[in-house]
């Protein structure tokens, strides 16, 4: 048995460990989704109005926008940079706000605000596009589920940062933004040690293993989304079992370390000779190993990627234009009307579901709710359930049937639409209910739209194509947050005291969701649209990873 070593990243346990890395940065990178949770305390503190606030939310989104940049270095530059990059940027632009709502510093001028809200927001593009682009290249075979566990650890992470707020801090939102502000600069430097990007599986017996080990963290995972959940059900807490609460959470998020810590004692236990054999083993498969996916989806044999490389090379001399399902470069998917497709629909899906998480605040006050809080883990915990849940079932009925993926996105849009009509009823419980139903609609959107660009698009320039779809978060929230919510708000508002104004009662919010609904109906009839025009892509995918499971079992 050989000496203790810490795994290298290019090992099985290196590259989970990097993978369990990943899961913490996206556990504490859904930062920009937790606005609500301070927005009151900025409208008072700098007497605003509900249009003026939702524009400062707007700022914060726009910062997306910026996550062009950061495709564009994902390409360019290793994941321990674009990490730094993202980390450092957050600790100033929260770090700012923190100090501005603990009054150390006067409010700074509207404008400054916006640039700091800004700087907040992009920090999560840096971020999210280091984590997505290298674990997607790093289990390509898998993709449904890594897009499940890396966005729904991003739809906790709200719940994570509120719980513990309230469970250390009573709901202080000073306290809230300086955990914004520390926590992911210090969570982000620990990832830039262990992440790297690592060639994929290659063999049907490592794809087996590494769906066994997404299950485990999925397992976790869904064990801290109940963990948090029952925490919020379950009313007020003392001081004591609030401490112990976050003691606990903190051990539950750990977890995953179980996986690389196993692979690390499974080397550890394995005798020189097995080792002799597992070589000899290789070398005698080595000529009937599978290639690369070009799409890392649709498998191909060495004769079949030299033929898609000339192909490649033919779309370069200009003969040949991509097909869908082969590498696009931005401009290519630009072109095609799928990529017009699902980047309309995702706007009608995460931009209304934006709107709802930035007003959520105000949507309990003016309903009479006084502490809001509530409602921000629940959209957020339901939100995971969305997304880690969509990723595997598109996954399993890609390989089951061929069935579309944007089909799930379909299916979301038409549950968000009944949502926002429950809501507009004003029913008593609907902001519970309303809450839930955006939550996990929204988590649906964006963790079956990850993959299935990839699998139009292709994973070559897939940071750049990823961060072109995520504009729709700083447009939708200006359309559908800055716009309608805050101009049909102050149409409904009274002035108060001193500055800024305040809207009591059902009929503040109830046109801002009749036509959200509406929205989320359009997208439903755009991802129907875009599930049969790729019909035949996704049926190649399943005889494709059909044909390769007989054969592994032959």
């Amino acid at each position: 048995m050989g000496t203790f070593s810490s795994p290298s990243p290019t090992s099985a346990a290196g590259k989970w460990l990097g993978f369990v890395a990943a899961v913490w940065v996206q556990s504490i990178s859904g930062n920009n989704y937790t606005f609500s949770n301070y927005s009151d305390a900025l409208k008072s503190l700098m007497a605003l109005t509900q249009l003026q606030l939702n524009n400062l939310s707007v700022a914060k989104d726009i910062g997306k926008a910026f996550g062009i940049l950061a495709g564009i270095a994902s390409d360019r530059l290793p994941t321990p940079i674009i990490l730094l990059i993202g980390c450092v940027e957050g600790f100033v632009g929260y770090g700012v706000q923190w100090l501005v709502v603990s009054r150390r510093i006067q409010p700074l001028p509207y404008w400054a605000m916006c640039v700091f809200l800004c700087m907040g927001g992009n920090s999560t593009t840096w971020m999210n596009t280091a984590i997505l682009v290298t674990c997607m290249r790093n289990f390509r075979k898998n993709r449904g589920p890594v897009s499940g566990i890396m966005k729904g650890y991003v739809g906790l992470s709200t719940a994570i940062f509120t719980d513990i707020c309230s469970a250390l801090f009573s709901d202080d939102p000073a306290s809230f933004l300086l955990m914004l502000t520390v926590v992911p600069f210090v969570v982000c430097l620990t990832a830039i040690a262990f992440l790297r990007e690592i060639p994929p599986s290659s063999t049907a017996s490592e794809e087996k293993e590494e769906t066994k080990y997404f299950g485990i963290i999925n397992v976790i995972a869904v064990v801290i989304a109940v963990y948090l959940l029952a925490f919020d059900v379950s009313g007020i807490h003392g001081r004591l079992f609030s401490q112990i609460f976050a003691a606990v959470l903190l051990v539950l998020l750990a977890s995953p370390l179980a996986v690389p810590i196993y692979l690390v004692l499974k080397d550890l236990a394995r005798s020189p000779a097995s080792e002799e054999l597992d070589v000899e083993g290789n070398a005698a498969r080595e000529p009937l190993l599978l290639a690369e996916e070009t799409v890392g989806v649709v498998v191909v044999e060495e004769e079949e990627k030299k033929k898609a490389g000339e192909r490649g090379a033919a779309v370069v001399e200009g003969k040949k234009k991509p097909a869908i399902g082969e590498d696009h470069t931005i401009w290519e998917a630009l072109k095609t009307v799928e990529f017009g497709i699902l980047f309309v629909s995702f706007l009608c899906g995460v931009g209304t579901g934006l709107a709802v998480m930035n007003n959520m605040g105000q949507m309990g006050l003016a309903l009479g709710y006084v502490d809001v809080s509530i409602f921000v883990s629940l959209t957020s915990i339901w939100g995971f359930f969305g997304r880690i849940l969509s990723g595997w079932v598109s996954e399993h009925f890609i390989r089951k049937a061929g069935t579309p993926r944007p089909i799930w996105n379909a299916a979301s849009q038409i549950l968000m639409a009944v949502g926002y009509v429950f809501m507009a009823m004003a029913l008593p419980g609907s902001l519970y209910i309303g809450s839930v139903v955006v939550g996990i609609c929204y988590g649906v959107r964006l963790a079956v739209t990850v993959p299935t660009a990839s699998e139009l698009f292709g994973l070559k320039y897939y940071g750049l194509i990823y961060n072109i779809l995520i504009l729709n978060l700083p447009l939708g929230s200006f359309l559908f947050s800055g716009l309608l919510a805050g101009l049909l708000y102050d149409s409904q508002a009274t002035p108060t005291a001193g500055g800024g104004n305040t809207c009591m009662g059902a009929h503040c919010y109830r046109l801002v969701f009749v036509v959200m609904a509406i929205a989320c109906v359009v997208g439903f009839g755009l991802d129907v649209l875009l599930a049969i025009k790729t019909k035949a892509l996704y049926t190649k995918i399943h005889a494709s990873r059909k044909s390769k499971k007989t054969a592994a079992t032959s």
